[in-house]
């Protein structure tokens, strides 16, 4: 195995879910493992650049292990475990068998709350600090230290092999991927990191297919936002700044999950995403075909937020009166509502109507930046209905 990169701290979390594996396995509690796989990595920072390992698995698993040890030894109310680690692995290669898919299952145990669930796998699969996470997650530190702290003992007496649930999983890493970049860790960087190793470790379409869903999706980022921060409609981006690398990769995981016939939502999402990558236009997107897969959607999650999504795309397809009859089947107290309500009814000419609903999302909005948007086309329709209002007109 050839060593990282000392200094390439991802390669150097890559190896932590396999590293923390090994340890359970071995009969350590996942809190205590985890602590020691920390201590680890934090002990190969220190030394890695000034002597690499060759076999840099191997190193942290048995570094962690005497850190394990040493823990143990040194707790009198845990001298029970003496019989399970009385004697340690001799130094060597690291093991052959992965059991980095079962902790991903336990960091996404039905029992934990998303929040808890999210936390746990950053830090544990991903190799992420409490603090890191807690910048990123912009909460205290301390806050962080008690959800991660409280999500390791509801999974402390988990078996390493009991079954998982992969949707749950799928679940916790989209809503990693979701919240996108703060603090000085990229979430949606580490939410693809984190799915490429789960879909190296486990054949699965649905795995494919959000690692797929991902990568689309990613590649419009640098043309979803101005450079102070304004949001930027799909339809207004520019195209030339979608990353063509990632989406040519995307379309081909894509294509090869789609070929197995085993359609799950991730993939249906993803063909959604490829659909409007392969439009060189806003103009040229097939909406009829997303129509389709928004059919395909609804009839595999029945979710209210898929059908307020496919009330846009009726809207593109077949004119907004279509997509408004759409949207009255959908619980008009869903977020975004409001402001799909706007957007289509100004496609349907009614400007007055469509001004209102803009300003009353914008008082829904959940995001300054949707919110300054929500406000800016209220204002814009304003200026349209009422020139007199607009002194440059």
């Amino acid at each position: 195995m050839s060593t990282p990169d000392p200094l390439d701290e991802a390669a150097l979390r890559g190896l932590t879910p396999g590293v923390l594996a090994v340890l359970v396995r071995r009969g350590a509690d996942f809190a205590a493992a985890e602590d020691a796989v920390q201590d680890a990595l934090l002990e190969a920072v220190r030394t890695w650049p000034a002597t690499p390992p060759r076999d840099p698995k191997g190193w942290l698993i048995t570094v962690a292990w005497r850190r394990f040890l040493d823990a143990t030894r040194a707790d009198t109310a845990r001298r029970r475990r003496e019989d399970l680690v009385e004697e340690e692995p001799p130094p060597g290669p690291a093991p052959t068998t992965d059991d980095t898919l079962q902790l991903y299952f336990l960091c996404a145990h039905p029992a934990l709350t998303p929040s808890s669930a999210v936390a746990l796998t950053l830090r544990a699969v991903g190799g992420l600090s409490t603090r890191q996470i807690a910048r990123a997650y912009l909460v205290p530190e301390a806050t962080m230290a008690q959800r991660i702290s409280r999500a390791k003992r509801t999974v402390c007496d988990t078996r390493l092999d009991t079954p998982g649930d992969v949707a749950t999983v799928l679940r916790t890493l989209y809503l990693v991927f979701n919240e996108g970049y703060s603090g000085d860790i990229d979430l949606a960087a580490e939410a693809i990191r984190l799915t490429r190793q789960l879909s190296a470790t486990f054949d699965h379409p649905e795995v494919a297919g959000l690692l797929a869903l991902m990568l689309l999706h990613h590649a419009r980022r640098a043309a979803r936002t101005t450079p102070d921060g304004v949001l930027v409609p799909l339809a207004e981006q520019d195209r030339g700044r979608w990353d063509t690398t990632l989406i040519a990769e995307g379309i081909k995981i894509l294509q090869a999950a789609l070929a197995r016939d085993r359609l799950g939502e991730y993939q249906a999402q993803a063909a959604i995403a490829a659909l409007h990558a392969d439009a060189l236009t806003a103009e040229e997107t097939d909406w009829g075909q997303i129509v389709e897969w928004y059919d395909e959607l609804v009839a595999l999650t029945n979710s209210p937020v898929v059908r307020l999504n496919r009330a846009v795309a009726v809207g593109e397809a077949d004119g907004p009166r279509a997509g408004l009859a759409a949207l009255a089947s959908v619980d008009d107290s869903l977020p975004r509502h409001t402001a799909v309500a706007a957007h289509l009814h100004e496609r349907a000419g009614d400007l007055p109507t469509a001004a209102r609903l803009y300003a009353e999302a914008a008082e829904k909005a959940p995001t300054l930046a949707e919110r300054n948007h929500l406000t800016l086309q209220a204002a814009r329709l304003n200026s349209t209905i009422n020139p007199a209002i607009n002194p440059d007109r």
